[in-house]
């Protein structure tokens, strides 16, 4: 064997072992090391200013949200729009209320997110749509928050704020979106996240079919309803409908929509009703 053949069989050797590395043991040591880091007094504040409903949470999940907070900033960008400068203060809000639907489910956050961008307020999306004909013209809606399949999540930050003071309506934009990133997780944004088994699709599949046609109803009739009519739109944004809900208003959720309240609390193996 050459000398440079063997130059050449050493450098595919380290490379292999860089992959190696890099796959099997990095991702490990880096969580190891996020998990030693102090969880920082400003932030801590921030929990308590922002999400005093933490406060109530068992100890044992809220050391998990805090470790999860810590991961989910280390890995995702935040970029501010339309002037928005971003602070630890929205890095944290966000990030918190993202994480609440991981507690207890020893999974990395988001791994197909990649950065968050913040506008001050309702932010304008431009689309396009096309007719029953097949003619394509440009709408431009008004949004608060939106889920991109391409790694983002959008946000006004307004009613961020809003949403997190207000834990009684119903309506938090953070659960909404970031539900839509879980529910993309199966590579396709269709109210069906990623379950375990057969049986648990076969049992999500019927309630949620049922619970979904129920309130098209009360739309149509024009019915008061616990979920907010717009979960009324398509399957997926019914399930990011009904996450708000179980999360924000897990009580009367449990009165009277049982069987969508025990799917959720399956899926994710928490009952914020104890909270």
């Amino acid at each position: 064997m050459t000398t440079q053949a063997i130059i050449s069989l050493l450098a595919l050797l380290l490379i292999l072992v860089a992959v190696v590395f890099r796959v099997l043991f990095w991702p490990g040591m880096r969580i190891a090391r996020i998990q030693k880091r102090a969880f920082p007094d400003p932030w801590q504040q921030t929990l308590i200013d922002r999400l005093p409903f933490v406060a109530n949470i068992p100890l044992a999940e809220r050391e998990q949200l805090k470790f999860l907070i810590k991961v989910f900033l280390a890995d995702k960008k935040f970029y501010g729009c339309a002037g928005q400068e971003i602070n630890d203060d929205i890095r944290v809000t966000v990030a918190a209320q993202a994480c609440l639907l991981l507690l207890n489910q020893d999974r990395t956050p988001y791994p197909d997110l990649d950065s968050i961008l913040i506008y001050p307020s309702t932010f304008v999306a431009t689309r396009e749509v096309a007719n029953e004909l097949g003619l394509v013209s440009t709408n431009h809606i008004a949004m608060l928050g939106e889920s991109w399949s391409q790694g983002k999540v959008v946000l006004a930050w307004d009613n961020v704020k809003k949403g997190v003071m207000n834990l009684q309506d119903g309506q938090n934009v953070v659960l909404h979106e970031f539900a839509h990133q879980l529910d993309h997780e199966s590579g396709s944004t269709n109210g069906a996240p990623v379950l375990n088994t057969r049986g648990a699709y076969r049992s999500w599949a019927h309630v949620f079919s049922e619970e979904f046609e129920e309130l098209q109803k009360d739309v149509v009739r024009g019915r008061h309803s616990l979920l907010d009519h717009y979960g009324a739109t398509n399957p997926a944004e019914f399930f990011a409908v009904a996450t708000e809900t179980f999360f924000e208003r897990p009580k009367e959720m449990a009165a009277y929509h049982q069987e969508l309240y025990q799917q959720l609390k399956d899926y994710y193996k928490l009952d914020p009703g104890n909270w």
